[in-house]
């Protein structure tokens, strides 16, 4: 069900590591072809293309674009008050953790006279996708959502595709839950637009005629398959974006002390996901990786999407990798840069402050990735395909701007008049010390 690949012995340097490790084919540029036609079509058409791209790819022929107020009211009215509760504990978590993240404005006096302030400015509207294929991610809502409005983002717009077999109030609407994270949250502006076709309605704003029915967005955050990724970079540029997230991944460092049970469960609980979603598991216990192949043949056929399951699970991106020791295994995580890590091993906290390269670390038996997706108060949207060894999550900061405001008086300016004129004159932008020299009469201090 799952590949065995035997590193022992192996050679620790990352490039030997990154080439012999599993990882998904995601072909975001053979996407730019597909999506490109489509994000053409939003920016001269606008909402009467973004109607036949609804029916097109999500067979629903939209009317209205914008959510109604009273759908999103009527969405909270029925949730399920079980559901209702989770997500508002996961709205408080991820508050206490996120608001501890705001930064605050440093003032540096660098000479007498002369101060450089770097002020937090946030975005100043953001748009937010949230996924309705495979899997309809109201989490997501919580996770893009909550960080924005603690960075204090003022205008906040949330799209996610319309969906078939909503009930009949909300035909042609995204999913009810969707909805109703939406209005527990407090946003107001949610469209039904999914796909390549919602970051060009963020990135261009939509026209019906002359009437403007979405502005456009100064970022665009989320998750999404792999049209919305191409969509995201080819639309850059034209709007901000947070980052372009692959298929979801998991990888568990693991010594005998684990837990087989625990560990194939995790593998499991991300390859539900997608076909694509990478399951990795790093041990060098090999009693271990027999027990957990053991426990994967007895899970696997009682979890529900068990097809999609063995599709991941029997992937090139998903295997059981083993190792020398758990050294050699935290140079193979390192490598291959996670977007979620668990580390099951003994004193996993020691082993866990060693990570270099993880989206989010997830430490000992208790803190699964399901936490972390839900109720940890840590945020799920995380950087994929080893692109954890230069980015980060989503947080506070991905929607906050540094502006530097530099205030100098007339003799703090002349105290380093010279250098910068002589800099200046050694790049040959002599203009650039005339700015200086004018302002003392030619006459440098």
């Amino acid at each position: 069900m799952i590949a065995r690949t035997d590193l022992r012995s192996t050679p620790l340097d990352a490039v030997t590591l990154r080439g012999v490790l599993p990882r998904a084919r995601f072909d975001v540029e053979a996407a730019l072809d597909v999506v490109r036609p489509i994000c053409d079509e939003v920016h001269v058409r606008g909402v009467a293309a973004l109607h036949e791209l609804n029916e097109r790819f999500d067979g629903v022929r939209t009317t209205e674009l914008r959510v109604p107020a009273q759908a999103l009211a009527d969405a909270l009215e029925q949730l399920d008050p079980q559901i209702r509760a989770a997500l508002t504990e996961s709205i408080r978590r991820a508050r206490l953790v996120h608001r501890d993240q705001r930064r605050t404005d440093t003032t540096t006096q660098v000479a007498p006279g002369g101060v450089v302030t770097e002020r937090w400015v946030p975005v100043g509207r953001v748009g937010l996708y949230v996924p309705g294929g495979l899997a309809v991610l109201a989490s997501s809502v919580v996770m893009n959502v909550v960080p924005a409005q603690e960075a204090g983002v003022e205008s906040l717009v949330v799209t996610s595709p319309p969906q078939r077999d909503n009930p009949p109030q909300f035909a042609g609407l995204p999913h009810p839950t969707v909805l109703a994270a939406c209005a527990l949250l407090g946003v107001e502006e949610v469209y039904a637009v999914g796909g390549a076709q919602a970051v060009a309605m963020l990135a261009y704003g939509a026209k019906d005629g002359d009437r403007l029915v979405c502005a456009p967005v100064d970022l665009v955050t989320g998750p999404g398959n792999i049209y919305v990724v191409a969509a995201k970079r080819l639309l850059r540029g034209v709007v901000g974006i947070d980052s372009e997230a692959g298929p979801t991944e998991i990888a568990v460092l693991a010594d005998d002390s684990a837990d087989p049970a625990h560990v194939a469960a995790d593998l499991i609980s991300q390859a539900e996901h997608d076909p694509l979603a990478a399951s990795v598991l790093v041990t060098d216990s090999e009693q271990l990786a027999t027990a957990v192949e053991g426990e994967l043949e007895r899970q696997v056929p009682a979890t529900k999407h068990v097809e999609r399951v063995r599709q991941a699970l029997g992937g090139e991106q998903s295997a059981i990798v083993l190792v020398d020791d758990v050294d050699a295994g935290l140079a193979v995580v390192d490598a291959y840069g996670a977007e979620h890590l668990e580390i099951q091993t003994r004193d996993a906290s020691a082993v866990a402050r060693r990570v270099r390269n993880a989206g989010a670390v997830f430490v000992g038996p208790w803190a699964p990735v399901s936490l972390g997706d839900y109720c940890a108060g840590s945020n799920h949207v995380l950087p994929t395909g080893g692109a954890a060894c230069h980015s980060s999550g989503l947080s506070v900061q991905t929607f906050l701007r540094g502006i530097h405001v530099v205030k100098y008086d007339r003799a703090a300016l002349g105290e380093v008049a010279r250098h910068v004129v002589t800099l200046a004159e050694a790049e040959d932008l002599p203009g650039h010390g005339d700015a200086v020299s004018v302002r003392f009469d030619g006459s440098l201090p």
